[in-house]
């Protein structure tokens, strides 16, 4: 479940307390934490509900102007399914970025780093990645996903989700538009041979 960035923001700052969101079947549960631009969400309540039974006050406190508003949103994901109302609420700082600060890798953080990249390696379809991709944001920061994929020879979705994957072990910052890599990735490159 991902939060737009204004969206994952009002609920940090606690103006924004409920989400809706469109599903053929429940992708959460109360208890279901989610990483965002703004830190760990988590989802405190899931109801199902009706279309026509959401209130003003409820598509506020998602944060949008109206019901219609709210449900152009809803509907830009999905059509078909049921509606469910989530309570959320922020409940820290994204854990990944201490970690990413971390430029510094003692021989057991970096073995097991290196184990990790090729876990990710053999368990893709494409073969070998990892390695590819933080030379290629390394040497392109800021650059947009579409371009860095098409200089790998992968499409935009897929490549970006698995500069997420990097993200997740503390290789990788998103910027407003591209990426970059943390002082953790270029420790990791360093150990690697790639700088």
């Amino acid at each position: 479940m991902l939060f737009k960035q204004r969206i994952a923001e009002g609920i940090a700052e606690g103006r924004i307390t409920l989400a809706f969101r469109r599903w053929e079947q429940l992708r959460v549960k109360p208890g279901s934490r989610v990483m965002t631009v703004a830190g760990v969400v988590e989802i405190v309540m899931v109801a199902r509900v009706e279309a026509g039974e959401i209130r003003v006050e409820e598509a506020e406190l998602a944060g949008y102007s109206s019901v219609e508003a709210l449900m152009k949103e809803v509907d830009s994901f999905s059509t078909e399914g049921t509606i469910y109302r989530m309570a959320v609420r922020l409940v820290g700082a994204d854990p990944r970025e201490r970690l990413r600060e971390q430029d510094r890798l003692d021989l057991g953080e970096g073995d097991e780093l290196v184990r990790k990249l090729d876990r990710l390696d053999r368990a893709s379809p494409r073969g070998a990645w990892t390695r590819e991709t933080l030379l290629v944001v390394s040497r392109n920061p800021g650059v947009r996903a579409a371009e860095l994929a098409e200089q790998v020879g992968m499409e935009t979705e897929p490549f970006k989700l698995n500069v997420r994957k990097l993200k997740n072990l503390g290789l990788t910052i998103s910027l407003g538009t591209g990426y970059r890599i943390s002082p953790r990735g270029e420790a990791m490159m360093k150990l690697l041979g790639l700088s």
